[in-house]
């Protein structure tokens, strides 16, 4: 195997415990009017305000913007954009979940370029770099502080849709897991599951013939040297992570293990991609409205099985990082894990009616950026045969196929 491999990450990267407060220094040296992206709650949220006293401090003028809603419609951000103009910001600064992240991207790049975002739908859309970007997050889940993905909610296509460019990756991150202290049990069993998922599929895409450009055609390449590493590391992390940080919040070691899980997934599949359980949860979660991160850690056992026949020396590795014997071990350990912490085992589960399997499988296949990055090709019919083993918690029908 030749080796090839690519990172996109941002700029400069810190990570650890009281990093906050380093916002506004590294923000004075990006800008000087900054329009700071959260939600409702966020904003009054005494740890929140005294990240914006510090870029006051710092000499930066500040705007807050607190209408982020969940999973981002495209109509939030157009009027987030269109509010700020007056205030001509030079620094968009995003602070909170993977939403508010994305909701910060997407700004950037309509204050920097115009338009709307419908015109910035796929990869390499983004025409040059967008204005600097500060990621906080305050949740471990979407990776989105490192990621070249923003991820919008569409209701005239009913899916979720994404704008993916190397432009949109922040400039700068901080992440800091004490911020994550006070995230609900719930909430961090979703959003670390979701990074477990994303280290996965990461792990285990589809590996691409490296020629040269691939690079330059293609966002999200395939599986490489590169994204194993981060991939590997990620699974690690969150092994040993998540479920402590689910059971005891307070756990601060758990916490930065979860967080710096995340964050490495997101290195990880913002160069190799994320496949079929990211591509089936799109109209599962346009169906159901459940939370992405738990209908893609449903789906992530289901489709490994799938996948087991040609991800063997992969799940022989992932054993080796999480402390299990065999390869052979692994999806019913991680399906373990997920029912352990609260994620539904079925689409059932999840509330999808059984009536509709047939249009999930469908619109699932359709998704040809996430299908194509799937290690085992998936027919229209053997999509039907995975979507009807995820809904009635038929694994073993796929270890046999």
């Amino acid at each position: 195997m030749t080796l090839f491999g690519t990172i996109r990450a941002p700029r400069e990267l810190i990570f650890g415990s009281g990093q906050r407060d380093a916002l506004g220094n590294v923000a004075a040296k990006l800008g000087q009017r900054a329009l700071v992206v959260t939600d409702e709650r966020l904003a009054g949220d005494a740890d929140f305000r005294a990240m914006i006293v510090q870029l006051e401090a710092a000499g930066v003028a500040v705007r807050v913007d607190g209408s982020t809603l969940p999973d981002v419609p495209i109509e939030t951000a157009v009027a987030s954009a269109e509010a700020a103009r007056d205030f001509a910001p030079d620094l968009v600064i995003g602070i909170g979940g993977g939403s508010c992240l994305d909701m910060a991207k997407c700004v950037a790049i309509l204050l920097t370029h115009g338009g709307k975002p419908q015109d910035y739908y796929g990869e390499f859309m983004v025409p040059d770099p967008v204005m600097p970007l500060i990621a906080v997050p305050t949740t471990a889940g979407t990776g989105s502080e490192v990621t070249p993905v923003a991820v919008l909610s569409d209701s005239a296509r009913q899916l979720k849709v994404g704008i993916s460019s190397p432009y949109i990756i922040p400039t700068v991150s901080i992440c800091d897991p004490d911020l994550t202290l006070t995230c609900p049990g719930s909430l961090t069993a979703i959003a670390g599951a979701d990074a477990l998922t994303h280290a996965i599929e990461a792990f285990t895409a589809i590996r691409r013939a490296p020629a040269p450009g691939l690079a330059q055609e293609r966002v999200f390449v395939g599986k490489n040297a590169t994204s194993d590493h981060f991939a590997l590391t990620a699974i690690g992390l969150l092994w040993e992570g998540l479920e402590a940080a689910c059971t005891n919040g307070s756990d601060a070691n758990a916490r930065a293990k979860v967080m710096l899980g995340a964050t490495t997934a997101g290195l990880a599949f913002g160069v190799a991609g994320t496949a079929a359980a990211h591509a089936i949860q799109y109209p599962v979660g346009a169906l159901t409205h459940t939370p992405h991160g738990a209908g893609v850690a449903c789906l992530m056992p289901y489709v490994m099985a799938w996948n087991a026949p040609v991800i063997a020396p992969e799940l022989e590795q992932i054993a080796g990082a999480i402390g299990l014997q065999s390869g052979a071990e692994v999806v019913p350990a991680i399906a373990a894990l997920f029912g352990r912490i609260g994620i539904p085992s079925t689409l059932r589960e999840l509330g999808l009616a059984e009536d509709r399997l047939d249009w999930v499988a469908e619109q699932s296949c359709g998704i040809a950026r996430l299908i194509q990055n799937n290690p085992r090709p998936l027919s229209p019919e053997d999509m039907q045969k995975l979507v009807r083993a995820a809904f009635h918690g038929e694994l073993a029908v796929l270890e046999t196929n």
